[in-house]
């Protein structure tokens, strides 16, 4: 029987992962750090997350090492972090590899001085030996350990120099003003990034899709040239999204990004704030006037793996499935997505002489296959856009889909239950292939992109079951995610434990969640009400301006005060990795609080925060395309107040920086009124129809 280290209680998939390594494996604890120090071993901090293609492969190889394992036990104290868990310690660490060598990824493995956490050697994958260029971990272990004992001089040195580049990212100092040509001369910088041209590899890339799509109702004649240009860059990424292999055409849901540039064959993994933001965007797109069926096809089917698979039967979101499962359950080892390919000729006997020849119709396909990695196997991907003739619908999510899941009476959104782990992948009797493993955590930031993305979603195709599935998990976050003792907002949620302290993503994606929640209800009677949603997002904006910004420069730290001690920076986040950073989401929320409750302080708030991040968006555009939608939001927010049975018709278009709202008693519609438009603090005349509303509205949309 395998013995177990410290990890093999945690509420972590991934840490537990680590469970049965001879590894000495610790959790990030102060009893950790202080070990640590009384010993004067050096750290070794190894943060990953569970659906992680490398950091599985790591773990089955240097961490299962017993030699390897001896040799850091004795000279090191092993500490595991989930970064999923500790988006905090993870960003800090991530910037000190990117300073050490210019690249970064996971699993991130990083040297401490014990006394003071700060890193002296970082790295990503090791393997066991040498090869693909890395040397081999134990001799690369060996090496640090007398480095770490004999050069403390140079470790000094070396300290100092990350010490102060992390503290010059940090401590941003606010500008005077906010440039009038920022919006414009910054989206000119990051609209070329959004192209399928020169990339090894193809990455979603939603923050900067999401921008470029805001872009397009500029007139080009006022700075940016080719507002064409903007709306078919965003056409083109959003086709190559639901036609290429990143897409699962069979049972929905987007992988996380494709190791080539055709869009052809994915790393497999699913996660969750990738699919959240992506039927925001092909919803977006959608209501632009980009209405390729394939891009409802593909909404349509994301919504329902999200209903069959990703939703616990507490209404929350689960946060990931793995790119690797099993053949046969006495396999030792996964295949890197096995659940998804096929042969050429499996697909033969499964779907007959018709269906076959209708696959190869839409599809592309070859005996020999498109996955270089597994030869011989087949990553579907589609020829071209518009609706599926009948008989391939019928080989997908008939014959396909069977294939996978076995029968399915009860249809698309019937629960199929999650492999919560590598047991229960090989001992469950799945009813078709073996499914990847499912990370069942509750991420609030997560669940936040895809509230969003599903509130969005409703307006757009006119779903209202959409919209449900929304509202459960939102109800779940409010009601569920509170510390027992403070009331403060707590990031995840294991099986019904709510954990962590909530970060600033945390916040800035829940209060966007919340508020298009509010837009969404407008229309609607019943409870809750669209006043409740909004009543929310303020609350948790308090909130948020209670614990997180920063009252002398402005903008928003990534942690409370009470994580401080233990963080080399106090950081704020405005970089946009695949997930839109803190503080351009926050921004955004500012603007749009203060258009549909009138409160001024919000507006000064956001313009505080742009004049913290003024010079990085200056200097550093292209890093930051989530603070150029809060810009926009900034100078050019509309208040549109209408009847309610107007409304839909309005959301079911694109108006980036609008906001709805209902007349109250307290503030009707003149008569005879349809509507009232405010282009910022300035209010047009009544609007007396739809058409006028419409025209108004259209004016107003790109004011500075």
């Amino acid at each position: 029987m395998s013995m177990t280290n410290r990890l093999a209680t945690s509420p972590s998939l991934y840490l537990r992962k680590h469970a049965e390594n001879p590894v000495d494996w610790w959790p990030w604890i102060p009893e950790a750090l202080e070990t640590a120090r009384a010993e004067d071993k050096p750290i070794f901090l190894s943060i990953g997350y569970s659906s992680c293609h490398w950091c599985t492969v790591m773990e089955g190889e240097a961490f299962s090492n017993p030699d390897i394992a001896a040799y850091l036990n004795a000279h090191f104290l092993p500490i595991k972090v989930d970064r999923e868990e500790r988006p905090d310690l993870d960003s800090i660490y991530m910037q000190t590899l990117q300073l050490m060598t210019g690249q970064g990824g996971w699993p991130l493995n990083v040297f401490l001085t014990p006394t003071d956490l700060v890193p002296f050697y970082a790295g990503t994958y090791f393997p066991v030996e040498p090869r693909f260029g890395r040397p081999g971990f134990l001799a690369l272990l060996q090496r640090i350990q007398q480095f770490y004992r004999q050069e403390k001089d140079k470790i000094e040195d070396m300290k100092g120099q990350i010490l102060a580049a992390l503290t010059t990212i940090s401590e941003l100092v606010p500008e005077e003003t906010v440039p009038t040509d920022l919006l414009r001369s910054g989206i000119q910088k990051i609209q070329p990034l959004v192209s399928n041209a020169g990339a090894v590899q193809q990455f979603p890339m939603m923050p900067y899709a999401q921008l470029v799509l805001r872009s397009a109702r500029f007139d080009p004649s006022e700075g940016i040239p080719g507002s064409t240009t903007a709306l078919e860059r965003t056409r083109e990424r959003g086709m190559a999204l639901v036609l290429g292999g990143i897409f699962d055409h069979v049972a929905g849901g987007f992988h996380r990004y494709t190791v080539d540039a055709n869009w052809t064959v994915p790393h497999f993994e699913k996660m969750l704030y990738d699919n959240g933001q992506i039927v925001e965007f092909l919803s977006d797109l959608w209501a632009q006037g980009i209405q390729d069926a394939a891009i409802q096809r593909a909404v349509q089917l994301t919504i329902d793996w999200l209903a069959r698979e990703m939703t616990a039967p507490a209404g929350y979101f689960y946060a990931a499935q793995d790119a690797d499962s099993f053949v046969k359950p006495e396999d030792q080892e996964p295949e890197e997505g096995e659940f998804y390919v096929w042969r050429w000729q499996e697909l033969q006997d499964l779907l007959g002489d018709e269906g076959f020849r209708a696959l190869q119709q839409a599809f592309d396909l070859s005996p020999g296959g498109n996955f270089r990695d597994r030869p011989g196997y087949i990553v579907l991907q589609r020829k071209e856009g518009g609706e599926l003739p009948e008989a391939v619908e019928t080989a997908l999510r008939t014959r396909l889909f069977q294939a996978r899941y076995g029968p399915q009476e009860e249809g698309h959104w019937s629960p199929f239950p999650p492999a919560v782990d590598a047991q229960s992948a090989r001992l469950h009797p799945w009813p078709g292939r073996i499914p990847p493993v499912t990370d069942t955590k509750m991420i609030v930031s997560w669940n936040g992109l895809m509230i969003s993305g599903l509130a969005r979603a409703s307006q757009v195709f006119g779903r209202e079951e959409y919209l449900q599935l929304a509202l459960r998990a939102a109800q779940f976050i409010l009601k569920q995610q509170r510390h027992p003792e403070t009331g403060s907002l707590l990031r995840v949620n294991y099986d019904g434990t709510a954990e962590v302290p909530a970060k600033s993503e945390d916040y800035a994606l829940l209060i966007k969640a919340l508020l298009d929640l509010h837009q969404a209800c407008l229309p609607l009677v019943g409870d809750p009400s669209a006043e409740y949603w909004l009543e929310a997002a303020i609350n948790l904006q308090r909130e948020m301006d209670s614990q997180l910004w920063d009252t002398v420069a402005g903008g928003y730290f990534v942690s409370d005060p009470q994580s401080a001690p233990e963080l080399l920076v106090r950081e704020k986040e405005f970089q946009d990795n695949a997930t839109p950073a803190a503080n351009g989401i926050a921004i955004a929320n500012l603007a749009r609080l203060s258009a549909v409750t009138g409160d001024p302080d919000y507006l000064e708030r956001a313009e505080a925060s742009l004049k913290t991040f003024g010079h990085m968006m200056s200097t550093q555009p292209r890093s930051c395309p989530s603070l150029f939608t809060g810009l926009d939001w900034y100078v050019n927010w509309i208040k549109v107040t209408l009847a309610a049975e107007h409304i839909p018709t309005f959301q079911r278009q694109s108006w980036p920086t609008t906001a709805f709202t209902l007349p109250t008693e307290a503030d009707p519609l003149p008569d005879g009124a349809v509507g009232l438009v405010c282009w910022g603090t300035k209010c047009l005349a009544p609007a007396h129809s739809p058409e006028q509303v419409q025209s108004q509205l259209s004016k107003g949309q790109n004011r500075a």
